[in-house]
């Protein structure tokens, strides 16, 4: 395992961090587009700037990284993989989240459209939706606001947060063979979160 770091809020340094990465091993396989803000904040108190802080990590830098992937994969001929993270916050209106919902929602779309357009390339795109994991980013939503938290796990039919694990293992089958043939979904991984009530 290596690691490079990168601030993807400076778009101009993405083809950069792109070319070194595709120079160690030769390729780039893989991609899960998993960098992602929130901001839990009154929807009249948000500012221009707090909503396009969100939108250009969340959603923006998601676009410019994979489009500079794919240019590799396609010069190399790799039928490759692009995974997306969005939320189940993109399946129902959840208050004070809206730049961080607007920017989930646009993920789920642009993978659609994506799978579309790559797919006969040979390029799968799916997304993943998690529900409510245990992340310092969740406890930061949930552990000052009881209430909040109860309603989360009270219509989670499994009746616990999950863990990142599970969203590592849903990535690793989607990225598999296993999944050769599924481009273009989006999965919950939620604990039926989505579909509880």
């Amino acid at each position: 395992c290596e690691t490079i770091t990168c601030d993807l809020s400076d778009l101009s340094s993405i083809p950069e961090v792109v070319n070194k990465i595709v120079e160690r091993p030769g390729r780039i396989d893989v991609v899960v587009n998993n960098a992602g803000i929130n901001m839990k904040k009154e929807f009249t108190q948000v500012t221009d700037e707090d909503f396009q802080k969100i939108i250009l990590t969340n959603l923006t830098a998601v676009f410019a990284l994979s489009r500079e992937v794919v240019k590799c994969m396609i010069e190399k001929e790799i039928k490759g993989c692009i995974i997306n993270i969005s939320s189940m916050a993109s399946q129902y209106g959840i208050p004070k989240v809206i730049a961080y919902t607007a920017s989930k929602s646009a993920i789920e779309g642009m993978t659609r459209a994506m799978a579309v357009e790559l797919s006969p390339k040979g390029i799968r795109v799916n997304c993943i939706a998690p529900g409510f994991i245990a992340t310092e980013m969740s406890a930061k939503a949930l552990n000052n606001d009881p209430e909040r938290k109860g309603k989360a796990l009270g219509r989670t039919p499994m009746g616990e947060l999950g863990s990142p694990s599970d969203i590592g293992d849903a990535a690793a089958f989607l990225a598999s063979d296993a999944a050769k043939y599924i481009t273009g979904v989006v999965l919950p991984v939620d604990g039926g979160n989505s579909i509880g009530f």
